[in-house]
């Protein structure tokens, strides 16, 4: 697998500004546009001119308001004084930033303001002077610090305006709302002003591009060539300034650029000023800009000149504050020096040494020089898309109720137009805008800074978001059916042909909880900026800086949550209303009204709310909506987030929910920082320092030589990951869905029956990511669709618990690759039958499945007629069954010979194909055709002699079910055919020969237990098989006709068959390593954490946590290579017995035991090896499947590597396969392994098999522990064991002790044998440690003695626990605890209860 390159932190260093060939952006229309004003204003003043004042010289008096009507302050009062107010314009002074009015007496003086309380000729200049019971009202104002630049911002005009009049206040004005006529008569009036740059002398020019690196263009992302005009949005000017002003401090600003399948790159620049030589100037400038005098054209002395240039960075990564310290870094260097590195060996070592920060390695500490430095941050983990969005400063520009404003006019695609003096705010509020409406997506022109190249675009006739610096209204007449947002007087302009909806046309309750939250946050942000700047700015760059960040953050994540709850809210019920593509579909079938109900989903909205609801289904942002919901696009996991948000919102609520919708997931708590250094400074020949050599006047053009490539190997690997396999098959889950799961599993992890059902539910998720690559390696792909379709079956009929929708996910795109609609459609009604309504991935992988797929033809009239046929004939096979049977129970009976006498009542009759005497042979009869159908019944024997009865019935009627039990069915009678018929190619059948002549005479049950003395010859029952590795029964677990009774799947073969090519033994039973306890499958499973990287479990006895591991044996009994080569293998014994003569095998084991069935060394390996690894829990193990596929691909489970270099996930998978019975090509791949020696050449490839075998109990017996109870039973009925090691330890349990234990049993008096095994243990020569409880010890006991089938654990589990409280009255509960008698836990109970009682008893 080839590593993905990884993502680059910058891809383009730009410097821009005027070149030879940029074009002038103001021509010979100039005259036409409003002229701007040439000075700030730097003074007001107010006279009375009622008192004989006059204007001031210099100032300009304000006579009218804006629509020509008087402006007289006191025009209502008798005694009218006669006030108006006068400005002034130059640049002696630093301009006038703000105006205001002050109450005296109601407002307190604001720092920084001068209050205007005179006139220039020394009088009150109190507004309001009618009388001493007035307000006394006067003019404030602030003034811009020294030293100011020849840039700044300041007040470029004054206007009154009378709103009685029906004026308003103009637009790019900022307004007082305060009255300036507080007195009972008279119209109000209001001040406003404009605040601009008031420049002079300017020649304003199209930026070009000055330098550039690389200068290649890379493939995945071209360098745009509009990029320079982004940079300088106003142009690239050339301006005369006086010779004694200030360079000002440098702008940045930033923009995005959208492309054409919707993904965005992030540009941050700086705008600085530098000179300009006047040689460069023509005759026609130089007049423009002052510099030549307009009668003699003489040089005019004192003035400088200066041009705009900017340097930017472009990055697919919204790192503003990180750009903007470089930018700055990078712009001081040049304007300062000498130096001994050169400025393209920075700019070098950044784009290529500094690496973008991982999850390993989130932070990276740049250090750029020993002054400056800057911190690289991951950003934050979110399932929304990335963005440079800034909601609080959305807020603190606009205030609450305007943000709401604009969430009607984006969400209504209105044509909105947002302008400031401040290019970098443009950008943050912009994509706040498009990302308050998420999960819709703006889908019309989108420009947060716009360039004025690029202005045309305001008269599209399409909605657009523009942001555009406030000086283009001084250039041009802006639009009329546009909605203006001016960011800088927090103000809203409408016009009268474009008017907005009312917020109250907005769902009233998740409206009403927006403004809360909104205004809420509002007011915490001003107590955070509130207070003296200086005092402010103190405590939050030094003092608390770090805390200040994260608190803004948080504060960031709950704004963001607010606007996401009200479109969830707005949406809810949406995913009802989508119509899936059931039928072939149509042309049409992409077509917004054919993908979704629209009018059912209008109606189901209130009525008051349909003219916001009408406008939002008609715009392009629902229309793409509703297709990214109905198709896989690349936005699912954004969608599928927003799906959880809607289930966890209350629409009826005036308040939040308690549970956040976000959670704030910062990377930057890691404590991994990668230092980088500073450029490597070059020694001289005899390692002097080299002399500072490098000094610049300007910014200067990039010299190619002097930019260095990457120096250091290492940095590219500081983020390298592994690539998503693009081979891979199986939709991974998301990030919310992994979440969701986790939070499910920690919540059913306290619910015994729940979480028992969670884990079955991953388990089956295991297989179902296994499931592309079975299905590409079988032969019938339709036929491995359909099982896993029956799988689903059963996993709904089971009421598994699915973590996630991957399950059907995962088929429906099977459906889709193999081109089978139909399944597809079945399978999504079958998640609907189960109540799962798909979330937007699901529902993409299902549409593109119907789409693209090939559906059958129209006409169903063939198959139709089939299936009739299919039917008739299924019916006649159906009414001819019965008469066959009675056919062949004639023959049968005409055939037996007469039974000889039975003493036991019919309903104590053993089933008549026993061999052997053990409990479990007796069963109930239902009537005499059932035992007709089992076949004739042996005569003679010692069943006809005369038992005790009465203890026989008794012990019979309490340790058989209540009602007969059937045969046990094969395991695949539980799967599907598809499992039977892949078990089946996985592990041929072998037949074995039959011995000819009656069977063996056979022992009542009754007459076994009651001469205790005399032991049977055999207690094996029919369908037992081993309880462990120590108690093999599956051998001798054949009937007389060799049918299988065991319950493992087919593919694990079948007893009585010959052995295969490969066994495989697995046992999951641990000890704990604290108190050496043995902890069995379903007490590992009750253990187990919610935690997905949690490999502990708890131990049921100590309480203390270890891993469990699983336990594997792999036998081979392949042939060597040599001999199979030689052709020449051994004949069978003529003399040894066959498979079925049981009795002779038996004999032949115990007195050779290198024989066995009678062939030499048939059964015995070639090979034996033993391995143990740890046992994962589902939820763990899902986590790391997941992981695999991703990272290898979905074709590396078919490779027989995975058994080698995945060991751990290979055999959880075998073994959980096997547990629930799935198939899968898994054990195969054991052949290519290290652990099987290399297959024989001549041998067919098809001939091999694996036969797995799950144990209950331990593969191998602790040296210093005695046998279990089971094993001593065995080893009393003289059955041998597959290992002898159990034979020489001395025991207190004889065989009277383990026939009263089942006694005790039987007789429903369980608190007995509990009691009488604490008393056995107890003597003198008991055991001093018990591996196994006593729980354990009496259950297995039971089942060898009974087998399976003839027991009904659950009914034991109850009489269990009930001896236990029995017992716990007079001993007490702690004592039988440490003594190792309770019952297992109710979580483990249902463990056992959902996966199932598969494991070998």
């Amino acid at each position: 697998m080839s590593d993905e390159k990884p993502p680059q932190l910058v891809d383009y260093f730009v410097v821009a500004g005027l070149t030879d060939t940029s074009r002038p952006l103001e021509e010979e229309n100039q005259q036409h546009r409003p002229a701007r004003p040439s000075e700030p204003i730097t003074d007001v003043a107010v006279i009375i001119r009622s008192q004989g004042e006059e204007v001031p010289h210099g100032f300009t008096c304000i006579e009218t308001t804006t629509s020509g009507h008087p402006v007289d302050l006191n025009a209502g009062l008798l005694n009218n004084p006669q006030m108006f107010i006068c400005y002034k314009r130059g640049r002696d002074k630093p301009p006038l930033i703000e105006l205001g009015v002050h109450y005296e007496g109601k407002d307190r003086p604001k720092p920084g303001y001068k209050i205007l309380d005179t006139t220039p000729y020394s009088r009150s200049a109190n507004l309001n002077s009618g009388g001493p019971g007035h307000q006394r009202t006067f003019l404030t104002y602030r003034r811009a610090a020294e030293p100011h630049g020849h840039n700044t911002l300041g007040v470029t005009d004054i206007c009154l305006v009378m709103p009685s009049k029906g004026e308003s206040t103009p637009h790019t004005f900022c307004r007082v709302d305060k009255n300036l006529n507080t007195s009972m008569w008279g119209p109000a009036l209001f001040l406003c002003y404009k605040i601009a740059m008031a420049k002079a002398n300017t020649l304003v020019y199209e930026a070009g591009l000055l330098g550039r690196y690389p200068e290649q263009d890379s493939e995945s992302f071209p360098l745009p060539e509009s990029v320079p005009v982004f940079c300088l949005p106003m142009g690239a000017t050339i301006e005369s300034w006086p010779a004694d002003t200030k360079y000002p401090l440098p702008v940045f600003s930033t923009f995005v650029l959208t492309g054409a399948s919707g993904d965005k790159v992030y540009g941050a620049a700086i705008q600085f000023h530098e000179a300009f030589p006047r040689e460069r100037l023509s005759e026609k400038q130089s007049l423009r800009l002052g510099l030549l005098s307009v009668v003699d054209r003489r040089p005019v002395a004192g003035r400088s000149l200066q041009t705009r240039k900017s340097i930017c960075v472009l990055s697919h990564w919204p790192f503003f504050d990180v750009f903007r310290k470089f930018l700055m870094f990078i712009y001081r260097y040049s304007i300062s020096g000498p130096h001994v590195l050169p400025l393209e060996t920075h700019i070098s070592h950044f784009m290529h040494n500094v690496p973008f920060p991982s999850p390993q390695r989130p932070r990276i500490l740049v250090q750029m020089s020993p002054y400056d430095n800057l911190l690289l941050c991951r950003p934050v983990s979110s399932p929304l898309p990335l963005s440079g969005a800034s909601f609080l400063t959305l807020l603190q520009n606009l205030g609450p109720d305007n943000a709401v404003a604009l969430l009607v006019a984006v969400l209504t695609e209105q044509k909105l137009l947002i302008h400031s003096l401040r290019p970098d705010v443009l950008t943050s509020v912009g994509e706040a805008l498009v990302a308050m409406i998420f999960p819709l997506r703006w889908q019309c022109p989108y420009i947060p800074l716009c360039p004025l190249a690029l202005a045309d675009v305001l008269c599209a006739p399409v909605p657009f978001i523009v942001g555009i610096h406030s000086s283009y209204f001084d250039l041009y007449e802006p639009p009329r059916d546009v909605i203006f947002v001016d960011l800088d007087t927090n103000t809203i302009f409408q016009s009268e042909e474009r008017k907005l909806l009312s917020p109250r046309s907005l769902p009233r309750r998740p409206c009403k909880v927006l403004l809360a939250s909104l205004h809420s946050l509002s007011q915490q942000l001003d107590e955070m900026y509130s207070g003296p700047g200086e005092e402010a700015s103190l405590e939050l760059l030094l003092s608390d800086a770090e805390a200040a960040r994260g608190r803004r953050a948080q504060l960031e994540l709950e704004a963001r949550a607010a606007f996401l709850r009200f479109m969830a809210c707005a949406l809810r019920g949406y995913r009802s209303f989508l119509r899936p593509i059931a039928l072939a579909p149509a042309p049409a079938g992409r077509d917004a009204g054919s993908l979704f109900a629209l009018q059912g989903f209008l109606k189901s909205r209130e009525r008051a709310y349909h003219r916001f609801y009408g406008q939002l289904l008609r715009t392009q942002l629902f229309t793409q909506f509703i297709e990214d919901c109905s198709f896989a696009s690349d936005r699912d996991p954004c969608l599928e987030f927003f799906d959880t948000c809607v289930d966890k919102v209350q629409a009826e609520l005036e308040k939040p929910e308690d549970t956040p919708l976000m959670e704030l997931d910062d990377p930057r708590g890691g404590e991994h920082t990668v230092f980088i250094t500073p450029p490597e400074q070059p020694a001289g020949p005899d390692g002097a320092e080299l002399p500072a050599r490098y000094r610049y006047d300007g910014f200067p053009t990039l010299r190619p030589e002097l930019l260095e490539p990457p120096r250091d190997p290492l940095v590219a690997q500081l983020c390298q990951a592994r690539s998503s396999a693009p081979s891979s098959p199986a939709p991974r889950r998301t990030k919310q869905e992994m979440k969701v799961a986790q939070r499910v599993a920690q919540k059913y992890s306290s619910v015994p029956d729940m979480w028992a059902k969670c884990l079955l539910g991953h388990c089956y998720g295991l297989w179902f990511l296994y499931l592309p690559t079975h299905v590409r390696a079988a032969p019938a792909k339709l036929r491995a669709l359909q099982l896993a379709y029956e799988v689903l079956r059963k996993m709904e009929a089971h009421k598994v618990v699915l973590p996630d929708e991957v399950c059907y996910r995962i088929l429906m795109q099977l459906c889709g690759q193999y081109g089978e609609p139909v399944l597809s459609v079945r399978v999504l009604l079958e998640m609907k039958r189960a109540g799962i309504v798909p979330n937007t991935i699901t529902y993409g992988y299902y549409n593109k499945a119907v789409l693209e797929s090939k559906w059958p033809a129209g006409t169903q009239s063939g198959r139709l007629r089939w299936a009739k046929l299919r039917n008739v004939v299924l019916g006649a096979a159906q009414f001819r069954q019965p008469l066959r049977q009675r056919e062949r129970r004639a023959a049968a009976a005409a055939a037996a010979a007469p039974p000889a006498p039975d003493p036991l009542p019919p309903r104590l009759r053993g089933p008549p194909g026993s061999a052997d005497g053990s409990l479990s042979d007796v069963s109930f009869a239902t009537d005499e055709s059932d035992r007709a159908d089992e076949g004739p019944v042996g005569a003679g024997g010692p069943a006809g002699g005369t038992p005790r009865r009465g203890l026989a019935a008794k012990l019979q009627q309490l340790l058989s079910p209540g009602k007969r039990p059937p045969l046990r069915p094969a395991a695949s009678a539980e799967l599907p055919a598809g499992s039977r018929d892949a078990a089946d190619a996985a592990c041929p059948r072998r037949g074995s020969e039959q011995r000819d002549g009656e069977p063996p005479p056979r022992r009542s049950p009754a007459e076994t237990l009651l001469r205790p003395r005399e032991r049977p010859e055999s207690t094996a029952s029919e369908s037992s098989v081993s309880l462990g590795s120590e108690l093999d029964l599956s051998d001798a677990s054949v009937g007389s006709a060799g049918v299988p009774k065991s319950s493992e799947p087919p593919a694990d073969g079948v007893a009585g068959q010959e052995p295969p090519a490969v066994e495989v033994l697995l046992s999951s039973c641990s000890r704990c390593q604290g108190c050496s306890a043995l902890v069995y499958d379903e007490e590992v499973m009750a253990g187990w954490t919610s935690d997905d990287s949690n490999l502990n479990t708890t131990c049921p006895f100590c309480g203390r946590s270890f891993v469990p591991f699983l336990s594997i044996e792999i036998q081979d009994f392949q042939l060597p290579p040599s001999t199979a080569e030689d052709g020449s293998l051994p004949p069978p014994t003529a003399q040894g017995p066959v498979l079925s003569d049981r009795r002779r095998c038996l004999a032949l084991d115990e007195a050779e035991p290198e024989l066995c069935n009678g062939c030499p060394d048939a059964a015995v390996p070639r090979r034996s090896e033993r391995v143990a690894f740890a046992y994962l829990s589902p939820l763990v193990l899902r986590k790391e499947l997941e992981s695999l596929v991703e990272n290898e691909g979905g074709e590396f489970l078919a490779q027989p590597e995975l058994v080698d270099s995945h060991p751990i996930i290979y055999w959880n998978l075998v073994w959980y396969f096997q547990r629930l019975g799935l198939p899968s090509n898994l054990p195969r791949l054991l052949l290519g392994s290290q652990h099987v020696a290399p297959a024989p050449q001549a041998q067919p490839p098809d001939s091999p098999c694996v036969r797995v075998r799950l144990l209950w109990d331990v593969l191998a017996p602790e040296p210093d522990s005695f046998p279990p109870l089971y094993v001593l039973w065995r080893l009393h009925s003289n059955v041998p064991t597959r290992l002898r090691s159990w034979r020489p330890h001395g025991h207190p349990f004889s065989l009277a002790f383990l026939e009263a234990v089942l006694s005790h049993v039987g007789l429903s008096e369980v608190h007995k044998a509990i009691a009488l095994f604490l008393e056995t243990v107890a003597a003198p020569g008991g055991p001093r440690n018990l591996q196994r409880s006593i729980y354990r010890e009496i259950l297995f006991l039971t089942l060898a003695a009974l087998g399976r089938d003839h027991m009904d654990i659950a009914a034991f589990d109850k009489k269990y626990k009930s001896a236990y409280n029995k017992l716990a009255g007079s001993l007490g509960k702690e004592e039988l605890r440490r003594r190792r008698a309770q019952p297992p836990s109710s979580k483990a109970i249902d463990c056992r209860k959902s996966f199932g009682a598969t494991l070998e008893c």
